[in-house]
């Protein structure tokens, strides 16, 4: 009875090894190297693949919007990545998100290639996403109606200023605030938002781009004015973002916008926008 026992003992052993065994051999099945390759193809790769690259963006004037006209997205950017969708033999695709959501949505939707607007490169995005090469220069201005008590920045102590949800604005808002150069301010969703209430008179002043405000005010003719002489404290730089991952993707975008820079694509797509030279970037390398 006792070898029996045994018996049974060692022959249940042998099975479980079996069954081990075969799950080993299984995973290694399933864990082919070329299935990885396939599934984690490069991004540039695929762009080129399925023919088309898909751009996220948003409505910020004269960098990306809709033209009402065409029903299709138009802008300095948009001209940028379709002639560089051109380059490539690809099409574009177009998403758009309100500006506060454009990085998430780059990095929680595969799907989502690039980020093409008036993105301006800080530290706070750096850590979260990669740049090109600068593509074109701003900085911020304070804006009041062409009629104001408000000339100058130190007019500012005792006012509410509006400021853009998610731009960078906002941050310098914060530091004005503290340092006592504002009394407070509001956040808008938009530019337009933030540009109408100025014009209302719902709020007496506002912090924006230099690029968007300068153009929006002339092209939909407000009773606005940028304050001048005025030296801006944050003077930046504008890129396309792609994930940090995006390697590749991002050298091709850098020797790309580089050839642009050196014929002089980037300068006429401004030109085009009524804009000079003062808000794009000079010559490649």
């Amino acid at each position: 009875m006792k070898k029996n026992y045994r018996k049974i003992i060692i022959l249940a052993l042998l099975i479980t090894h079996c069954i081990g065994l075969g799950k080993i051999c299984s995973a290694e099945i399933t864990n082919n190297p070329i299935q990885n390759n396939a599934s984690n193809k490069d991004r540039l790769e695929n762009i080129k693949e399925k023919g088309g690259v898909t751009v996220l963006t948003t409505d910020l004037p004269p960098f990306s919007f809709l033209d009402t006209k065409t029903n299709k997205e138009t802008g300095i950017y948009i001209d940028i990545i379709n002639n560089i969708a051109e380059q490539l033999g690809v099409k574009t695709e177009f998403k758009v998100v309100p500006f506060s959501d454009l990085v998430e949505t780059l990095n929680t939707d595969d799907s989502i290639d690039v980020i093409v607007t008036g993105l301006t490169i800080i530290d706070e995005r750096k850590k979260l996403v990669s740049f090109t090469e600068p593509l074109s220069k701003s900085s911020e201005v304070i804006v009041t109606p062409k009629v104001s008590s408000i000339n100058f920045k130190e007019d500012l102590k005792n006012v509410v200023v509006g400021v853009q949800r998610g731009t960078v604005h906002v941050n310098y808002a914060e530091d004005w605030k503290r340092e006592g150069k504002i009394k407070d301010y509001i956040l808008f969703d938009s530019i337009s938002q933030l540009l109408s209430a100025v014009n209302t008179g719902k709020i007496a002043a506002a912090i924006a781009d230099s690029t968007v405000t300068d153009y929006t005010i002339r092209r939909d003719n407000l009773y606005l004015k940028i304050i001048k002489p005025y030296t801006p404290e944050y003077p930046k730089f504008v890129a396309i973002a792609v994930r940090k991952s995006d390697i590749s993707l991002l050298n091709e975008l850098n020797k790309l916008i580089n050839n642009m820079k050196n014929f002089k694509v980037i300068d006429k797509i401004f030109e085009k926008y009524g804009l000079d030279d003062e808000y794009s970037v000079g010559k490649g390398q």
